[in-house]
């Protein structure tokens, strides 16, 4: 004896067997909206990790290192050689000219560029006559081509 329950539930579970997955079509149409959309997103961002490091590499020179530079001058009344490098903001130098009141370090980690390479400097500069020259060779890492990072 079936009552109205059973007949209902029966509709029920003929209902859920029509309905169980996706067709074809459907999956098809939706993996053609994802291509479309990816095919015009996707080009925008080619090329901005390459924009990003640069301007990480502009910020450390004209910035970041520069301040710590100019408190390492301040505090010493003169540069670190070009021998003494980047180290001596990290470490006291124990060449000639020793440090009259290093309180350093002036930076934490020996900097390096965003493609893995140590940044260059130079005291007394060439390109900054009295001054420093401090750059990045950029992504190829030869000095003095078109991606060079530097403050002059």
């Amino acid at each position: 004896m079936t009552t109205v329950y059973d007949k209902r539930m029966n509709g029920e579970k003929r209902k859920m067997k029509r309905q169980q997955g996706f067709t074809l079509i459907e999956i098809l149409l939706v993996v053609v909206i994802l291509s479309t959309l990816a095919a015009l997103v996707v080009p925008r961002f080619v090329g901005r990790s390459e924009q990003a490091k640069k301007m990480i590499a502009e910020a450390d020179v004209n910035s970041n290192i520069a301040m710590a530079l100019k408190l390492y001058e301040l505090d010493n009344g003169i540069s670190p050689t070009t021998e003494q490098g980047l180290n001596a903001l990290m470490d006291r130098p124990s060449t000639s000219p020793a440090p009259v009141s290093w309180t350093g370090p002036y930076l934490e980690r020996h900097p390096v560029d965003p493609w893995g390479n140590p940044y260059k400097y130079r005291y007394p500069g060439t390109h900054n006559a009295g001054g420093y020259d401090l750059f990045s060779s950029g992504q190829d890492g030869q000095e003095g081509t078109e991606d060079d990072v530097t403050n002059w």
